[in-house]
């Protein structure tokens, strides 16, 4: 397939195979209609007939050259089958022409600092597991690092300590970054307000720019309440203090949080598939986790 797309990259080539399209042709017929020298066109088809996608046979004295169908099939169904996964309904890159259409209407209103001061988000999910589980996941920092970042990317530091005035970091990369040496994809700083185990949990976060000043602050408020076959959780995030800055940052919110929220429902899905009637789970209260074992620097604090 590489040999083939090679050969085909040409534009002189690409032009010898539509003559050949149309039917068999000579070396000097095909150097006529394509306006080349012959030795020139007599190249191009011989890395056209190493590739596979052409075929020759001596008539006399001529050398006669005719196109090779299924090659173009092949390629044509590869072509297919890239363009059929990119185009996937809810896939990759569905997600990234959502956010670019936020990104673009996001640039456009941030024109002062405070121009998103008062937005507001909310998201509304039934989760299976008790409150009690729940809040385990949204407070022990080996818990939330399988859960607390969108789907691309991964925690590569994390603190959380769950107590009123407790600090919070939330730093990530991308999922395909195993070793840390890109750039810090985003990191966010933030504190703990109020805690009320099993019930609400509300804290400030802010993401930080380039230069390391924050973007804006997020109030975000969680609450819990048990229902007869899991939790409901009601995520609310209000902005404050945003800047021109920032808008980069707000286009991604409903988005990537939402797929944090679906990651955070399959995880509980699958603890309660291992054990269906643990409520906590390996770790204990507390103290030191990671993710898998591939991040440090993650702790948390009760």
């Amino acid at each position: 397939m590489d040999a083939l797309l090679a050969a085909l990259a040409d534009p002189a080539r690409w032009r010898l195979v539509n003559l050949l399209a149309e039917r068999p042709r000579s070396v000097g017929v095909l150097a006529r209609l394509a306006e080349a020298r012959q030795p020139q066109t007599t190249k191009h088809l011989q890395a056209l007939e190493r590739a596979g996608v052409v075929t020759s046979q001596r008539t006399g004295q001529r050398r006669v050259y005719a196109l090779r169908p299924a090659p173009l099939r092949d390629l044509a169904a590869a072509l297919t089958r890239l363009a059929d996964t990119a185009d996937q309904a809810e896939g990759p890159h569905a997600t990234y022409d959502r956010y670019g259409l936020s990104l673009h209407a996001e640039r456009l209103a941030a024109e002062e600092p405070g121009w998103a001061d008062g937005r507001s988000f909310r998201f509304l999910r039934s989760l299976p597991g008790r409150p009690e589980l729940v809040w385990r996941h949204l407070t022990e920092t080996s818990l939330l690092a399988r859960w607390w970042t969108p789907d691309d990317l991964r925690v590569s530091e994390l603190v959380f300590e769950a107590r009123p005035g407790g600090r919070i970091v939330h730093e990530y990369r991308d999922i395909e970054d195993a070793d840390g040496s890109d750039p810090v994809a985003g990191r966010a700083e933030g504190v703990v307000d109020d805690v009320r185990p099993a019930e609400r949990l509300t804290y400030r976060l802010s993401p930080l720019l380039p230069g390391g000043g924050p973007a804006f602050t997020a109030h975000v408020d969680l609450g819990l309440r048990p229902t007869g076959t899991g939790t409901d959780l009601d995520a609310h995030w209000r902005i404050a203090d945003s800047t021109v800055g920032s808008a980069d940052f707000i286009a991604g919110i409903e988005l990537g949080f939402g797929q944090s929220l679906d990651k955070l429902a399959a995880t509980l899905t699958a603890t309660l598939a291992a054990d269906p009637h643990d409520t906590a789970v390996a770790g204990g209260t507390g103290g030191t986790g990671g993710t898998d074992g591939t991040d440090t620097g993650i702790r948390s604090t009760k």
